[in-house]
């Protein structure tokens, strides 16, 4: 089986490697009975999880992509897509050249390689604004919200992979639809990604020691860990299951079971408009790289049923929300993860 995974130097990617591997080593498997092939603008280091995989240099944002990745692709039992670019977030046209016109590429390449199934990184951020107090399933609109540019991109790509369906209806397309993904390796990156340079990594891990918590009542979440969701899209490629598959684990995390998690006493309200401004403020300062758009994805997407994954593919998370969130804060504290790749830094 030949399984080729673009963007696999990532954080969901370096969970789909880790995955592969443990089911290899269950199956007794040779290298050459499971085939790993890597995508990503630059190769990582030859360490495990990533010497597991064959590693093609690409840069999915390129006019060329397309004709680079079908030689790439020609072969694949399945390619998993998990590129995506969170920054440079004040430049959206550059972010869009990944995210946008990077997934027609791959939906391009998959259709001249005659691949018979894709496997597509969609989000929660996907949906439309929705509701906090009951859960939706996979057919809920996937508008996105407008205000965040990670939602607009996700929605154009759900339009991309509908049409794709109408063209090539011989190709399974599944799309994994997570709430916010944490795991401690990529503590360093998501630092980078969306605090910036100037905060220091320990810092973030200070969070645990404030007296209370000041967040909006609306701010309430889903998170899952990457290996938890590595584990859903490995179970798509075995089972080849098609559709759409919200993935998250429990509970559902509202200001309290936040402050629960980093062990902060309370959580006092805050006014949403107030942490927007605070937000928009600081961002446009250059004091840290999240823009208000996230504020508005938060506090605006609807809370995800999982019935559907645990019916279709049996799956079920094996940690929960609160202590992948856990996880994520002490490692920010121990400086813990692998440094950003080359493409983060400056």
């Amino acid at each position: 089986m030949k399984i080729v995974v673009v963007g696999a130097s990532g954080n969901l990617g370096t969970a789909l490697l880790r995955r592969a591997l443990r089911d290899q080593d269950a199956a007794h498997q040779t290298p050459s009975e499971l085939e790993l092939v890597g995508v990503s603008r630059r190769a990582p280091l030859a360490a495990e999880p990533y010497s597991s995989a064959h590693w093609h240099e690409i840069d999915i944002s390129r006019a060329a992509a397309a004709d680079r990745l079908r030689s790439v692709f020609t072969g694949a039992d399945a390619v998993v897509h998990l590129g995506w670019a969170l920054q440079p977030n004040r430049h959206e046209a550059t972010m869009a050249s990944t995210n946008v016109r990077g997934t027609r590429a791959v939906l391009d390449a998959v259709a001249a390689a005659d691949v018979p199934q894709v496997l597509v990184a969609s989000s929660v951020g996907a949906y439309s604004f929705g509701p906090k107090h009951t859960r939706v399933s996979e057919d809920w609109p996937t508008g996105g919200v407008q205000s965040s540019h990670y939602a607009r991109h996700k929605a154009i790509n759900e339009r991309a992979m509908d049409a794709f369906e109408r063209a090539h209806p011989g190709v399974v397309v599944t799309r994994i639809r997570p709430g916010l993904v944490f795991q401690p390796d990529a503590a360093r990156e998501i630092a980078r990604l969306f605090a910036g340079p100037l905060v220091p990594v320990p810092l973030l891990g200070l969070l645990r020691r404030l007296p209370a918590l000041p967040l909006p009542t609306s701010l309430v979440s889903q998170a899952v860990h990457a290996d938890d969701v590595a584990d859903a899209f490995w179970r798509a490629i075995d089972r080849r299951a098609g559709g759409a598959f919200n993935i998250a684990a429990e509970p559902v995390l509202g200001p309290a079971e936040v402050a629960e998690a980093l062990g902060v006493p309370r959580a006092v309200p805050l006014r949403r408009q107030v942490l927007r401004a605070l937000v928009d403020v600081s961002w446009r300062l250059h004091l840290q790289a999240t823009d208000p758009g996230w504020i508005d994805l938060a506090t605006s997407v609807p809370v995800l049923s999982t019935d559907r994954a645990r019916a279709v593919l049996g799956w079920e998370p094996t940690v929960s929300s609160t202590e992948a969130l856990r996880q994520l804060v002490d490692a920010f504290a121990a400086d813990r993860g692998h440094r950003p790749s080359a493409s983060l830094r400056g």
